[in-house]
């Protein structure tokens, strides 16, 4: 008597928010942390050991100063965030080592 059992996949090389949630995979809402760290005055390193998580994380607050709402229903952040205001990001990449 085995039941099978659908787990969703690990969301292995997607480091965009926007891919995510629009994928089949695995996701822990982390916008209660993004939250925390927004409401923080002062400048913050993050440090993580490679591919926990950094990439997400820093892109989930790029569409949260975006104001992409769409993103976030159902999230933590959805009804505690003013979607109506947005600020401007500049995004810079070193994954490639190129500028």
């Amino acid at each position: 008597m085995s039941q099978e059992v659908n787990l969703k996949n690990l969301p292995l090389g997607i480091s965009t928010l926007d891919k995510l949630r629009g994928s089949d995979c695995v996701y822990v809402d982390k916008t209660h942390l993004a939250l925390k760290l927004i409401k923080q005055p002062g400048a913050f390193f993050l440090s993580r050991p490679r591919r926990f998580g950094k990439s997400l994380f820093v892109d989930t607050l790029k569409e949260i100063f975006e104001g992409n709402e769409k993103l976030f229903e159902g999230l933590y952040i959805h009804d505690k965030w003013d979607w109506s205001r947005k600020f401007p990001v500049i995004k810079i990449d070193f994954a490639d080592g190129v500028l």
